[in-house]
């Protein structure tokens, strides 16, 4: 399975741990939020007014 911007933020995590360090630099607690099983990565930036572009960047993900 390729991770994308379009991954949920839970399949993100799983693949790539050092994923929740880099989400909770950019100011998104996600990690243990409820929604992160069902939220893409897209949709959280998208929540938390985080440039989409920066952050798969920083998760070294595609957009």
């Amino acid at each position: 399975m390729s991770i994308t911007a379009d991954s949920t933020i839970f399949d993100v995590i799983q693949a790539k741990p050092e994923a929740a360090d880099i989400l909770f630099r950019f100011g998104m607690g996600c990690v243990g939020c409820a929604i992160a099983r069902g939220e893409t990565i897209r949709q959280a930036a998208e929540a938390h007014g985080v440039p989409l572009e920066e952050l798969t960047k920083a998760l070294g993900i595609t957009g």
